[in-house]
């Protein structure tokens, strides 16, 4: 049974009223700062009323894990798409918005920037509720989890005590925000993939969490991707989340969830791979990488049971 993005929203606008007044965000990604993407995703959390900072890497590390490293002065080419000058500072923010925030080195590097330095002054000095990594350009499936700088910051929140998802999707381009006010096809998914984005994060905050009612467990991060937005998947309604399992199970897998009449789930390659506008939803251990038991899964899944569906 499939459940379509405009019927939940229903449940979610009368839900996060008040959450999302209170959610504290620090959105990042592996593509860099100024990539359409990530401030497509910054705009519509904002839209919907969560308060946001940004902390990106200055240029594209798409690929780099969790490797990490200080920040350094940027060289003589500045930051991606001329979006800071050449010998700028290691760290900076956007000259209009210090909401935007670049940091010279990995997407873990940024992420650890974000919630020790560049968000506490816009959260009256506390920590951000939750992590946005993403979205991606391009999917992280399986093992390729392993080498995504996006997967790679969500996990190192996760690893810093604050819970996080990592978004990635089919298809879209690297390309400058600027491109935004022109309709394309790498706008349209930078717009719809946006929306997945925020739909999904305010199905997760719906219920008031504190630290005896977690958004998630500890160390643990999920990790989402989307199908192409194109053909009939150019509008975010059109879109079913389902829950995954990162790699296939074995003979001597233990059992995962019991959802959608069986002990195992599909894996998230699968799900996206099907025809039709499908995402997949993963339980990650942030420091493995790798999938969860049975009874995190459940966790994850009474919190989202009424967000998501079957293939």
């Amino acid at each position: 049974m499939r459940t379509s993005v405009f019927h939940r929203l229903y449940f979610l606008l009368a839900a996060t009223t008040v959450v999302n007044g209170q959610s504290k965000i620090v959105l990042t990604n592996d593509d860099g700062w100024a990539v359409a993407n990530v401030r497509a995703q910054n705009t519509a959390l904002k839209n919907a009323g969560f308060n946001v900072v940004l902390s990106s890497p200055a240029e594209n590390e798409s690929g780099t894990g969790s490797s990490d490293a200080p920040p350094t002065v940027l060289g003589s080419d500045g930051c991606e798409f001329q979006s800071c000058p050449a010998g700028a500072p290691a760290t900076g923010s956007d000259p209009d918005d210090a909401r935007l925030n670049y940091v010279n080195s990995f997407p873990v590097t940024s992420v650890r920037f974000g919630i020790q330095t560049a968000a506490p002054p816009f959260f009256g000095g506390t920590e951000p509720d939750f992590v946005v990594s993403g979205p991606n350009v391009g999917k992280n499936l399986g093992s390729v989890v392993l080498e995504s700088g996006t997967v790679g910051a969500a996990c190192e929140a996760a690893k810093e005590g604050i819970p996080s998802v990592a978004f990635s999707g089919a298809g879209g381009s690297h390309v400058s925000y600027t491109t935004l006010s022109t309709p394309s096809a790498s706008t349209t998914t930078a717009e719809v993939f946006a929306a997945l984005g925020t739909t999904f994060t305010q199905a997760l905050l719906a219920t008031p969490f504190n630290s005896s009612s977690p958004i998630l467990p500890p160390n643990i991060t999920l990790n989402v991707n989307y199908a192409a937005a194109k053909g009939d998947c150019t509008d975010a309604d059109a879109f079913s989340f389902v829950l995954t399992r990162i790699h296939t199970a074995t003979s001597t897998t233990p059992a995962d969830v019991t959802t959608c009449g069986s002990d195992r789930l599909p894996t998230e390659r699968s799900v996206v791979s099907l025809s039709g506008c499908f995402a997949s939803v993963s339980v990650m251990n942030a420091t493995t990488k790798g999938d969860v038991d049975s009874d995190t899964q459940e966790f994850v899944l009474n919190k989202l049971r009424s967000f998501l569906s079957c293939t």
